[in-house]
C-alpha cells in the first residue's frame, strides 16, 4: 500500500518532498465582506486644448488685476500726481503773488457769504496793492537810467579803491611794482569764480531738474493733491464713540493753556471736568465744569477746533452755557445723523388734528435730540429771517396752518415775493395781497393800518369784551422796509423813521395787539439796519432764524442775549441745513440754562400745504378774501384845506385841523399840527403868524392850487 507523500509548511509556501516546485500561496483569512467588484476600466476622456491666445490673455489680466499690480500702478499715480499737483499749486501761488487773484477771490468770498465789513477790509487791501503795483512798474521805467549810474559809480569806487591799495603797498614795500598787485588779485580771483563755475555748471544743470522736481513733489505730497482713489488708506475715525477720554482729550487741545495745564496736573486725567455722558436724541450730551482760569467763552469760541478735536463736522457739535457756573453743555451728534431728514410734520399724517390758539401749541418739528418741538403762538408776535432759499417761508407757512385749524383766527396775509407760496389762503384769509412791487407795498402798508385801527377799536372796548384773534402775516417783510415810494403826504412807505408808514404800523402792533389778540408775523431775509429796523425786530416775541452769513446777523436775528448764549444761526450750512431754524422764545421749552433752542422744522410742500388749507375751510363757514385794501377815495389834503378855509382871508391852523377832522374822521381824525405843517412846508403856503398866532392863509393857498401842476394833483387824477 502507497503511503501519501508528507509535507512541510516553510512560510506559507508547501513543498511537496517529492516535487522541487514551489506550491501557490495561500489565500489570507478575512472576516470582512467581500468588496464589490472593480467596475470595468473605461477608456481616458480626452481633454480640450485652450488655445495659446486665450492662455496669454487670461494669464494678462490675472496680471493687471492682481492686487501688488493695483497697488504698484496707485503708488506710481499717486507719486506722479503729487509733482503735477505741487506744479500746479507752485503756479497758483506765484499767479496770486503777481498779480489780484488772491483779493478778487477773497472779495468774492465775503460778498457770498454777505459779510459787507470784510468786503470793505478786503476792497482797501486790493486798492492799496494795486497802488504799490502801479507804483513798482513806474519804477522800471527809470530803473535802466539808475542801473547804469549805479554800474558807472561802482567802477569808479572799485578802480580807484584797488590804486589806492596798489600806492600802499608799493610805498611800504617800496617797490613800485607792487601798485598793481590789488588788480591783479582781483583778476585772479574773477578766473577761479569762473573755472568754479564752469566745474560745477555741468552737475547742477543734470542736477538742477530734478531737485525742482523733486521740490514740487514736496508740495504735491504735502497738499495731498492726488485723485481720492489713488491715496493711501486714512484710518476711519470719523464717527468715533464719544468716551471721557475722547472728551477730555478734544478740550485739552483746544490751545487754551490754563485748561491745558489743568489737565495736565489733574491726577485723574481731567476726569473730574465731566459729568455723564447721556444719550440725546442722536447724539449724547456731557457738562463739562471748568478749571479755574477758563471761562465758557474761550470754549464757545473754538467751537470748530473742537468738533475737529471730536472727529466731528462743525455744524455736528453744540455748545450752551448751564446754569451751574464755569460749565459749558456739549451736544454731540452721531456723525451723519443731522444729514437725515425727519418724519413729515402731524399736519398731513393726522387729518383728524384741530387747533388752539390759546391753549395748544403747534408741532413745528424736531429739537437735536429728537424729541418733537411744539410752540406756542398766543398772543406773540414773531419775527423769523434767514437767508434766501433756506425754507424761511414753509418754516412760517407751517405754523399758520396750524393755526388755521382753529375756525376763530383770522388772517390778513401779504406776500410781498409773489410766487404763489400763500396761494392756498385764498377763502382762508380775509385779505390776501400777492406781489413784490410798490403797489404792492402800499397795499400791505395800508393793510397793517387797518390793522392798528381794529387793535384800537378793540382797546376802547368795553372790558370784558373777547375777541377773535387776529393774525397780519408779511412775508418778505424786507421789501416793504426798502420801498422808496412817498404819498401825498410826502410820508415813505419804507424806512425806519418816524415818519415811515409801514414802520410805524409794525411799532403800534408791536407795542398794543397783543392784549387784544392782534399779531403781527413777518418773514424777511438777510436782517440789516435798513431791511429790518431795531425797534421793529425787538418787537418781536418770537425769533427765529434760519441759516445766516455773518454773527451781526444773528445777533439782529436773535438778540445779543441767545447769541451770547450759544445760539449761531450762521454757523447753520446753507442749503444742507434748510429748514433748520435756532428759535428765542418763552413760547417753546427751552432746557434751562439755554437762550436758544435749534429746531429742524417739518417740511410741507405747496401742494400738501393746500391740502392743509383745504381742511381748515371746511372747519369754517365760507371766507371772502380781498385782494387789494380799499380805504375810500384818496385824499388831496391841500383842496381839503382849501375847502375848509371856505371864504376866509386867514384862519387859525386849530381850526384848520378842526374843520378837517369834520370833514374825514378816518384821514384827518389824527392829525395834529406837525401833520399840517408837513403838507404845507415848501408850498409856499406855509402857516404864518398873525397877530401873534399861527393861521393858514387862502390867497397863498389858492396862488398853489392854480400853479400847481395838474398831473402831480389827486383830483385831477380822479
Amino acid at each position: 500500500m502507497t503511503e501519501p507523500a508528507s509535507t512541510v509548511p516553510v512560510m506559507g509556501t508547501v513543498h511537496h518532498l517529492d516535487d522541487h516546485r514551489p506550491t501557490p500561496p495561500a489565500e489570507p483569512v478575512t472576516l470582512a465582506k467581500d468588496p464589490a467588484p472593480a467596475p470595468a476600466s473605461t477608456p481616458p476622456r480626452a481633454v480640450p486644448q485652450v488655445p495659446r491666445v486665450v492662455r496669454t490673455a487670461r494669464a494678462l489680466r490675472t496680471a493687471a488685476t492682481h492686487e501688488r499690480t493695483r497697488a504698484t500702478g496707485r503708488f506710481t499715480v499717486r507719486h506722479g500726481m503729487y509733482v503735477v499737483g505741487g506744479g500746479r499749486i507752485v503756479a497758483r501761488r506765484a499767479w496770486e503773488g503777481r498779480t489780484a487773484a488772491r483779493y478778487e477771490r477773497m472779495l468774492r468770498a465775503a460778498e457770498a457769504a454777505g459779510n459787507l465789513d470784510l468786503v470793505t477790509e478786503w476792497e482797501e487791501r486790493l486798492s492799496r496793492f494795486r497802488a504799490a503795483r502801479h507804483q513798482r512798474r513806474m519804477d522800471l521805467l527809470s530803473a535802466p537810467v539808475k542801473a547804469a549810474k549805479g554800474a558807472a559809480a561802482g567802477l569808479g569806487i572799485t578802480t580807484g579803491g584797488l590804486l589806492l591799495l596798489g600806492i600802499i603797498l608799493a610805498v611800504a614795500n617800496e617797490n613800485f611794482a607792487d601798485l598793481a598787485t590789488p588788480t591783479l588779485a582781483l583778476i585772479e580771483l574773477i578766473r577761479w569764480i569762473v573755472v568754479i563755475i564752469t566745474v560745477v555748471w555741468g552737475p547742477l544743470v543734470i542736477l538742477g531738474p530734478w531737485a525742482a522736481l523733486l521740490a514740487l513733489w514736496g508740495v504735491g505730497r504735502h497738499q495731498q493733491a492726488a485723485p481720492q482713489w489713488v491715496l493711501p488708506a486714512r484710518p476711519a475715525d470719523v464717527g468715533a464713540p464719544i468716551t471721557p477720554s475722547v472728551v477730555v482729550t478734544a478740550l485739552r487741545d483746544l490751545g487754551i493753556a490754563p485748561l491745558r495745564q489743568a489737565v495736565k496736573e489733574m491726577g485723574d486725567a481731567g476726569a473730574a471736568m465731566l459729568g455723564p455722558i447721556r444719550i440725546a436724541g442722536c447724539g449724547v450730551e456731557v457738562d463739562v465744569t471748568l478749571p479755574s482760569g477758563v471761562a465758557t467763552d474761550e470754549v464757545q469760541k473754538r467751537r470748530r477746533k473742537l468738533a475737529e478735536n471730536l472727529s466731528r463736522h462743525e455744524h455736528e457739535v453744540f455748545i450752551t452755557i448751564p446754569q451751574a457756573a464755569r460749565t459749558v453743555r456739549l451736544w454731540i451728534a452721531d456723525s451723519g445723523a443731522l444729514d437725515e431728514p425727519i418724519g413729515p410734520s402731524p399736519l398731513l399724517t393726522d387729518t383728524t388734528l384741530t387747533a388752539d390758539y390759546a391753549k395748544g401749541r403747534a408741532p413745528w418739528g424736531q429739537d437735536l435730540r429728537g424729541d418733537a418741538a411744539l410752540i406756542s403762538l398766543y398772543q406773540r408776535h414773531m419775527l423769523i429771517t434767514g437767508l434766501s432759499n433756506q425754507g424761511k417761508t414753509a418754516a412760517l407757512r407751517a405754523l399758520a396752518l396750524w393755526l388755521a385749524l382753529d375756525p376763530r383766527v383770522e388772517f390778513r396775509v401779504a406776500d410781498l415775493k409773489g410766487v404763489g407760496d400763500w396761494g392756498m389762503f385764498d377763502g382762508l384769509a380775509t385779505v390776501l395781497i400777492q406781489g413784490p412791487t410798490d403797489d404792492h407795498v402800499i397795499e400791505a402798508t395800508e393793510m397793517l393800518e387797518d390793522l392798528v385801527k381794529e387793535m384800537e377799536r378793540r382797546i376802547q372796548a368795553p372790558p370784558g369784551t373777547v375777541f377773535t384773534p387776529l393774525i397780519g402775516i408779511v412775508d418778505e417783510a424786507q421789501v416793504a422796509f426798502m420801498c422808496p415810494v412817498v404819498d401825498k403826504e410826502k410820508r415813505p412807505y419804507g424806512g425806519s423813521k418816524a415818519t415811515a408808514r409801514y414802520f410805524m404800523a409794525a411799532r403800534k402792533i408791536h407795542n398794543q395787539g397783543r392784549a387784544v389778540d392782534v399779531l403781527l408775523y413777518q418773514g424777511t431775509q438777510d436782517p440789516t439796519d435798513q431791511n429790518l429796523p431795531k425797534l421793529v425786530r425787538e418787537g418781536a416775541h418770537t425769533r427765529a432764524s434760519l441759516a445766516l452769513g455773518t454773527e451781526s446777523q444773528a445777533r439782529m436775528a436773535l438778540g445779543d442775549k441767545a447769541v451770547d448764549g450759544g445760539a449761531a444761526p450762521n454757523l447753520l450750512r446753507p442749503g444742507l441745513d434748510k429748514g433748520t431754524v435756532v428759535v428765542a422764545s418763552d413760547g417753546i421749552k427751552i432746557p434751562a440754562g439755554q437762550a436758544a433752542l435749534t429746531v429742524r422744522t417739518h417740511y410741507i410742500s405747496t401742494d400738501d400745504a393746500a391740502e392743509i388749507a383745504e381742511r381748515a375751510k371746511a372747519l369754517r363757514d365760507g371766507v371772502t378774501t380781498l385782494h387789494t385794501v380799499d380805504n375810500g377815495p384818496a385824499r388831496d389834503p391841500l383842496m381839503d384845506v382849501m375847502t375848509v378855509l371856505g371864504d376866509s382871508s386867514r384862519v387859525l391852523t386849530t381850526d384848520v385841523l378842526k374843520r378837517l377832522t369834520a370833514l374825514s374822521e378816518d384821514a384827518y381824525g389824527e392829525w395834529s399840527h406837525l401833520d399840517l405843517k408837513r403838507v404845507l412846508d415848501g408850498t409856499g403856503a406855509e402857516p404864518y403868524k398873525s397877530d401873534g398866532r399861527m393861521v393858514v392863509g387862502r390867497e397863498r393857498l389858492a396862488r398853489v392850487l392854480s400853479n400847481r401842476d395838474a398831473e402831480g394833483s389827486a383830483s385831477a387824477a380822479e
